[in-house]
């Protein structure tokens, strides 16, 4: 397991690859599907045995499937600490799935070039997420899609004519689907303008969250923007609401750049060149600190004021800035001093 990981480590994540639409502010979008086994108890209320069970059902999916076996399956007892807050950052699974040892009640597929995840026994018996790079909702859903049918054509889900997928969250009824994007707004945040932006997109019937989703901080300018509504709505128009929302930010984004360049550009190039000059020469770095500079360096690529560095570098430094990547790449466990010192040894070492 320890080898799966440090090799996962030294690669970028497809859904940080770069490429996609509007991949310049939009870092990725998910969609993911909420699903339960027909006459099964839901995870919140089943005992440690009725959970195995799914977790068999899944595995026993898992050997029959000619396309799943081209991925892996984690059981949670295969799982140390470490290696589930490493697939947090990697955004494969959710914060509050497995938050400690669960022997084999819980699971995790992921494919082989993980943009397609199934948390097994989260809130629900099914979490199936895809994560496509850029604004790519029709992407990551024709992904969801083919894993779902997939799953479907083994197991029976619990589906309701009247009201759809039948989910354990109430908010979650109907097609059981969240459309997400992370998204990158500096502009916004240094003007202050975000704040009469996020109002206005939460009336049109979407939700903001952090970095890692539902109760986690802002970090480096990131929100993750999703739909609030699951039920009397079809895929597509929870797709395209997605999509024209994100369209409506990177709009707003864009004014708030080009405000910052007309109204106090000597002071905004500085910032992006100090950050860009502290990330290249410091000693030890904190990652949240490299996430803020970061933040400031692809600002700057996407004004065209750093033309030397491509937004894939940028991910991918990102991603390995993050405390459990840093000991898997690095393959050994470090106390956050020594993290701090090859964190930025890591990244001058990208950036040279």
């Amino acid at each position: 397991m320890q080898a799966l990981f440090e090799d996962m480590a030294k690669r970028i994540s497809g859904w940080l690859s770069g490429k996609g639409e509007e991949s310049m502010v939009v870092l990725s979008t998910r969609v993911r599907l909420a699903r339960n086994v027909s006459d099964c108890i839901y995870p919140s209320a089943a005992d440690p045995e009725s959970r195995e069970k799914i977790v068999n059902y899944f595995s026993s999916v898992y050997t029959r499937s000619e396309k799943l076996k081209r991925g892996r399956f984690l059981s949670a007892g295969e799982l140390d600490p470490l290696d589930r807050d490493f697939l947090v950052e990697r955004h494969l699974m959710s914060p509050t799935f497995m938050p400690k040892p669960d022997h084999n009640s819980r699971g995790l597929f992921v494919s082989e070039d993980e943009q397609v995840s199934v948390m097994v026994n989260e809130e629900d018996h099914f979490r199936i997420q895809g994560l496509a790079p850029g604004l790519s909702p029709d992407v990551a859903w024709q992904m969801v899609v083919d894993m779902d049918n997939e799953i479907g054509r083994f197991l029976k889900f619990d589906y309701d004519n009247d009201f759809g997928y039948l989910t354990a969250c109430p908010t979650n009824v109907g097609t059981g689907m969240r459309a997400s994007v992370l998204i990158h707004l500096p502009g916004l945040v240094i003007t202050k303008d975000i704040e009469r932006v996020l109002p206005k997109i939460s009336k049109m019937g979407v939700v903001v969250r952090g970095f890692y989703g539902e109760g986690t901080d802002v970090l480096g300018n990131l929100f993750q923007v999703s739909n609030q509504t699951t039920l009397g709505v079809t895929e597509k128009e929870i797709l395209e609401q997605i999509a024209s929302v994100t369209r409506s930010i990177i709009e707003d984004e864009a004014k708030a750049r080009e405000r910052l360049l007309a109204e106090a550009s000597n002071q905004i190039i500085d910032k992006i060149w100090r950050a860009y000059g502290i990330l290249k020469h410091a000693r030890v770095l904190t990652s949240e600190e490299v996430m803020n500079l970061l933040s400031a360096v692809r600002m700057g690529i996407a004004m065209g004021i750093i033309n030397f560095i491509d937004i894939p570098l940028v991910n991918e430094i990102l991603l390995l800035s993050q405390p459990a990547h840093l000991q898997k790449f690095f393959g050994r466990e470090m106390n956050s001093d020594e993290r701090d010192f090859v964190r930025a040894e890591m990244v001058r070492s990208k950036l040279n």
